[in-house]
């Protein structure tokens, strides 16, 4: 098997790292209740989509 004959340096290893890291999600806020909810999905919250009731969320007390 082929093993490397020189070290390679930092510049080189953090070159080939510059694509190793994770976007931040987007997030939107529901104009509904106003809770952060990603987009394009129904809000956790109250379960309201583009205007309308599309899931029940049971309120706890």
């Amino acid at each position: 098997m082929p093993n490397p004959k020189r070290r390679h340096t930092r510049a080189r290893r953090d070159r080939r790292r510059a694509h190793d890291f994770l976007d931040t999600m987007s997030s939107s806020s529901c104009p509904n209740c106003g809770a952060v909810k990603m987009p394009h999905r129904v809000c956790p919250s109250c379960g309201f989509y583009r205007g309308k009731q599309a899931l029940r969320i049971q309120q706890s007390v």
